[in-house]
């Protein structure tokens, strides 16, 4: 007969050894796709396994969507998630799952980003994708043929701090973007979900060499000399019209025919 205690320590050893096979499959570094969680297929349902809800203190940002897609065509997109712990190149710190309705997904870097099971409509970061500093992952999606009707885009982004276990410190939200079949004038568009309270990046460098602006430095000077040239203008008008009629004007006024003359007589007033 098993003890209370004996019975104890094996629900224990158990527990202990689910939770050593579920913590590091939990974070899935390697990247995410299909049906993790019910029914859904993550990149719809989310990545609950981290938090019960998605959080807007994490923009998804997808960039380079056309307003209305041309059959065949391919697009380069960009994605990138701002918001939760700070992003730590030494640990997995994001990651992403994506699918889409129509069409197929192309990684732009393979080392990156990947196809889950060889799904060309599904989507995910790799394991070297899961530690890149900025957050950011590139991808071409190829519209699908005419007649297709309108695409949807699902997409959920993840940013954790990198200890290989969920806790209430990640972060996670969802995006979900579509896009008409119709003519493409060239333009993109950016959408994104959170809460907007984006920083940007400071710049690089906050001045710029002189012999490296070019023609608009060229195009500044040339407006300078344009402007220096309308007041050298205006002036030699103004003196121009002060000092610059004779004596001999046959077409001066009486007045000053009279003041001329006082002069010449030397009269003072």
């Amino acid at each position: 007969m098993i003890t209370d205690s004996l019975r104890l320590r094996r629900i224990l050893a158990s527990a202990l050894l689910c939770a050593a096979l579920v913590g590091p499959a939990s974070a899935l570094p390697s990247g995410i796709g299909g049906q993790q969680d019910g029914d859904d297929d993550v990149a719809l349902g989310g990545c609950t396994c981290h938090a019960a809800d998605p959080d807007n203190s994490v923009t998804v940002i997808l960039d380079g969507l056309p307003y209305h897609y041309e059959a065949g065509k391919a697009y380069p997109i960009s994605l990138q998630l701002i918001g939760g712990p700070d992003a730590d190149t030494s640990s997995h710190t994001g990651g992403f799952a994506m699918r889409v309705t129509a069409g197929s997904l192309s990684p732009a870097d393979s080392a990156l980003v990947q196809n889950w099971d060889g799904d060309l409509t599904a989507l995910t970061h790799t394991e070297a994708g899961s530690n890149v500093p900025d957050r950011t992952w590139g991808f071409e999606w190829i519209a699908p043929a005419s007649d297709s009707g309108t695409v949807t885009m699902w997409i959920v982004g993840n940013s954790v701090n990198g200890d290989g276990a969920p806790s209430n410190l990640d972060r996670w939200n969802r995006l979900s973007a579509s896009v008409g079949e119709g003519t493409d004038n060239g333009q993109t568009r950016t959408v994104f979900s959170g809460n907007g309270e984006i920083e940007p990046p400071a710049p690089a460098e906050d001045h710029m060499d002189l012999h490296e602006m070019g023609a608009k430095l060229r195009a500044h000077w040339l407006g300078l000399l344009g402007f220096g040239a309308v007041i050298l203008v205006i002036l030699f008008c103004g003196f121009f019209l002060r000092y610059g009629f004779s004596r001999h004007y046959k077409g001066r006024s009486n007045l000053l025919r009279l003041r001329i003359k006082h002069l010449k007589r030397g009269d003072q007033l």
